[in-house]
């Protein structure tokens, strides 16, 4: 049975709006907005420790931990944002809200250097009985301005893909599924190019012209990325938020579960609810329990109560989310890998750094080959692989996202393993050298046998991270997309946690009986090359469960038809979607 609309033009309004608004034009508006963002709030990150320790006399524990619930709740609110966007807000509204929020954050933080009274007096650290703790009043100012950019993130960094993807995704173009995963690896290309600027230039001009003026750039950009998102108001193709997504998929499980009991038809008999402004009418097999939501028990009755009857679309919205979970959980061991960035730095302090006599790189800046060797990767991908690809089949070529997530998985198993090589190496030298009691010493080995390491994560990052951001939004229906692109931040907040927990717990196990821990300060001592080891066994096992994953998943449900062929292997049905 469908649902009656209440507007039964508005299929043609949509399709109007379409041919009328979006398109390529949009892309630099959108793209920059988001590299603003990103350079702006990036650049307060790397430094934000010393000032704490220098300017709000904290000590080192209390910094790390206050950057550290920053860092979580930052990652985890785009959640949140995806799915105001998604039930409430729509996307243009959540990514404006958002930049003001972000821009109120750094504007209070700023102000923290410009105000007298706004943090402890400055003291001397050699007589820390000089030194006072900073009162509720500034620790309430400090704090806000971190919520604010929080917040803020998590709205910009939940929509600004999606809206950016709804621009360009028209599912009468033919070549949609190229446009759509060219965007996906520009998109993520130029993110990329925000944080470097951020790790190179903003610390930069906050290392030699202080905290007013480092702290006050991110200000200006965020503004200009505002204004800049504003200004195409006219010209962005926005869609229409019909329904609350959390209360939806709500109702489903409420109506399910009081439909427990009845029996499930036969799907070709056409007892199903569903609206007659989509493509979704019969449920998908998958989850079949779920399909009890949707059943009609009583055909002829029209006022359908929400809580007691659910449209096709509705379960399928929530089946399309419970199928990704085990998926999407496969990466978080990636973003544990990922987040080990503090041991090359840790390691490349005790190598030789010179590439001439007077030039020495910053050992943080090795991170550097990584983002490099990701921004290669998109535009070879985009602009010769795929190209030369279709030349040699004569067709065009499309590599699958689940293909690309799981050798971005191999990727990152090698870069742990190539890590653990280069530190055995390092650390034999150090001994043979007669530096085992000397973490401080530079032994004679170049730094630049760290950077295989850094291109395997770099090409980690561009084929699993483009490719489940792809991927879901590929997978999940249109009124989805917002959730969709924010799992992946999701994931990275929980590897963040669980990183910590497989640090902290290998440094408990390891240091008992008076032992020296894998992770010792004395990088020398230390069994650095053991712990990197570990993971890439984790590592290994979490690739055996994306497999299976993987293949339980099946085909992946929406491919887009090029030329007039279904992208889709020969005999597979698409599924509809909404």
């Amino acid at each position: 049975m469908e649902v009656p609309l209440t507007e039964e033009s508005a299929m043609k309004q949509e399709k109007s709006s379409r041919r009328q608004k979006g398109g390529l034009r949009t892309m630099p508006f959108i793209l920059v907005n988001d590299t603003f963002e990103k350079v702006a709030s990036f650049g307060l990150l790397p430094n934000m420790i010393s000032y704490l320790l220098s300017d709000y006399q904290m000590s080192y524990a209390l910094g790390a931990n206050v950057l550290l619930n920053w860092s979580a709740a930052t990652n985890f609110l785009p959640i949140v944002g995806a799915f105001l966007s998604d039930s409430l807000l729509g996307r243009f509204r959540t990514i404006f809200l958002g930049s003001i929020f972000s821009l109120m954050g750094m504007i209070l933080l700023w102000l923290t250097t410009i105000l007298p009274n706004a943090k402890p007096p400055p003291c001397d650290p050699q007589v820390p009985e000089s030194c006072q703790s900073p009162t509720p009043v500034q620790y309430t100012l400090l704090f806000s301005a971190f919520a604010l950019m929080s917040i803020g993130a998590g709205g910009i960094r939940s929509c600004s893909l999606a809206f950016g993807a709804d621009q360009i995704d028209c599912k009468d173009n033919p070549k949609r599924e190229r446009l759509l995963e060219s965007f996906f690896g520009w998109y993520y290309a130029s993110a990329l190019m925000g944080v470097l600027i951020a790790f190179t230039g903003i610390v930069y001009i906050q290392d030699h012209h202080g905290w007013r003026v480092g702290f006050g750039i991110p200000v200006v950009l965020m503004f200009v990325s505002t204004l800049f998102f504003v200004v195409a108001y006219p010209l962005y193709y926005k869609m229409k938020v019909e329904k609350s997504l959390f209360t939806s998929l709500c109702q489903v499980v409420v109506v399910t579960w009081k439909n427990r009991k009845v029996t499930l038809p036969d799907s070709s008999d056409g007892s199903w609810y569903y609206r007659n402004d989509t493509k979704v009418a019969t449920p998908t097999p998958n989850l079949r329990f779920l399909n009890k939501a949707c059943i009609l028990t009583k055909p002829k009755d029209t006022n359908k109560d929400p809580w007691s009857l659910c449209t096709v679309e509705q379960v399928e919205e929530l089946k399309a989310l419970i199928r990704v979970i085990p998926l999407w959980s496969s990466s978080i061991m990636l973003s544990v890998n990922m987040n080990q960035s503090a041991f090359p730095v840790v390691q490349a302090k005790s190598m030789d750094r010179h590439i001439t006599k007077d030039f020495e790189i910053p050992a943080a800046s090795l991170g550097f080959f990584n983002i490099v060797t990701l921004m290669v990767w998109v535009i070879l991908y985009d602009r010769v692989i795929i190209p030369l690809l279709s030349k040699i089949k004569g067709k065009p070529v499309y590599i699958s996202v689940k293909l690309r997530m799981g050798a971005g998985l191999v990727f990152s198993i090698l870069a742990m393993v190539m890590s653990g090589i280069i530190e055995h190496i390092r650390k034999q030298k150090a001994i043979e050298e007669g530096f085992s009691n000397d973490s401080q010493a530079v032994v004679k080995m170049s730094a630049m046998w760290l950077v295989p390491q850094q291109v395997f994560n770099g090409l980690s990052e561009a084929l699993n991270i483009i490719g489940q951001m792809e991927f879901y939004y590929s997978e999940f229906p249109k009124s989805m997309s917002s959730v969709a692109t924010s799992l992946y931040l999701l994931g990275a907040g929980i590897g963040s946690l669980l990183g910590s927990l497989i640090l902290s717990t290998v440094n408990d196990i390891t240091k008992e009986d008076g032992k020296e821990s894998w992770v010792s300060t004395n990088i020398n001592k230390g069994h650095y090359d053991k712990f990197y080891w570990l993971l890439a066994i984790m590592s290994c096992v979490n690739f055996l469960y994306y497999v299976v994953c993987s293949w339980a998943y099946g085909p992946c449900a929406n491919r887009t038809v090029v030329n007039g062929q279904n992208a889709n292997n020969a005999g597979e049905e698409d599924t509809p979607r909404s």
